[in-house]
């Protein structure tokens, strides 16, 4: 997998927790969900968690969030979340957790309900707790933990469930089978992509998620292009008008920026033109860029060819792009 295209768990994690903190209780730690009065909204406590000075994130924690929510017997109670994306075995998260619980009480007088999600790929890695015994002195810490990996041969229970923690679960196990394959990474994309459209959900929860996904699941830019040109069909075939939602999303990734002077133009001379002539500028840019880097430079008369070109026709080049040996090739 190329550089540009490595996993980015952080974003997505950060994203899907503000936007469901139920549904991700309810999904991993079902028994201390229960125990919450869900009545009465959480409150994120990022200002807090920010002054605690814990500085900056070791290597493979990605999303920490600190909330008060009510418990059902009337009292308050401060959850911290941590979700760990491992590579290797790190014998310093119990002791970190630890340190983490006991700083937020030392500064605010708050007692924390620690939470850890294991996100690594190693089956016996399950840290739950850490003590210190010294002549009678114990001091120490036992937290509740949830493992992704158990949920790797679930995959049909996983598809059919409505909590949208299915769906992450999916992408970040999908991202981790599919490190050495492109075309894998792109079917199990596809796939659940297509899901958010079959659960029925409200709009604001459908783009989340995409984004989710998109930012957890990344492509080469040849699949990217791709995988956006199916998305469009998707919309049209579905008449359903998030298209706009979606391509904000590809901007603020810097991709596809044809589709925004597109869209510019097509505020003057009609929403569909534009959009459509906003798809085959970016499509060509696109295309141009990845037959300079197979091919070097490109003769004029390719480049006008390019700019001309049709979408339908950018796509049969795009395609081709992947095996063919020469420029010619392509165009032939």
């Amino acid at each position: 997998m190329p550089p540009s295209s490595r996993a980015c768990y952080d974003s997505p994690w950060k994203t899907a927790l503000t936007h469901a903190f139920r549904a991700f209780l309810a999904f991993y730690f079902p028994a201390q969900c229960a125990q919450i009065d869900w009545r009465k909204r959480p409150r994120f406590l990022d200002k807090e968690l920010a002054q605690t000075g814990f500085g900056d994130h070791p290597a493979g924690r990605v999303a920490d969030k600190l909330a008060r929510i009510h418990l059902l017997d009337g009292s308050e109670q401060w959850v911290m979340v941590h979700i760990e994306v491992q590579a290797q075995r790190d014998d310093t998260l119990a002791r970190r957790v630890l340190a983490y619980n006991y700083r937020i009480f030392e500064q605010y007088g708050q007692p924390v309900a620690s939470l850890v999600l294991l996100a690594d790929d190693l089956p016996g890695w399950r840290p739950s707790a850490f003590h210190n015994n010294v002549l009678g002195t114990v001091m120490g810490i036992f937290f509740a933990t949830a493992k992704l990996l158990d949920y790797s041969g679930r995959t049909d229970e996983l598809l059919t469930s409505g909590n949208p923690f299915a769906i992450v679960t999916l992408a970040h196990l999908g991202t981790q089978k599919t490190h050495g394959s492109v075309a894998d990474r792109y079917a199990a994309k596809w796939q659940l992509t297509r899901l958010l459209y079959d659960r029925g959900w409200r709009k604001e929860r459908i783009i989340i998620l995409f984004k989710v996904i998109n930012w957890m699941m990344t492509l080469p830019e040849q699949w990217e292009f791709r995988y956006w040109k199916a998305i469009a069909r998707l919309e049209r075939s579905r008449k359903v008008e998030w298209i706009s939602p979606l391509e904000e999303s590809f901007m603020e990734k810097g991709r596809l920026k044809g589709v925004k002077q597109g869209m510019a133009q097509g505020l003057e001379q009609g929403l569909e033109r534009g959009l459509e002539r906003g798809r085959e500028e970016g499509a060509a840019q696109l295309l141009e860029r990845q037959l300079t880097r197979r091919f070097g430079p490109l003769p004029q008369a390719v480049k006008k060819r390019l700019a001309k070109a049709s979408l339908a026709q950018l796509a049969v080049w795009s395609d081709a792009v992947l095996t063919a040996q020469t420029l010619k090739q392509i165009f032939a």
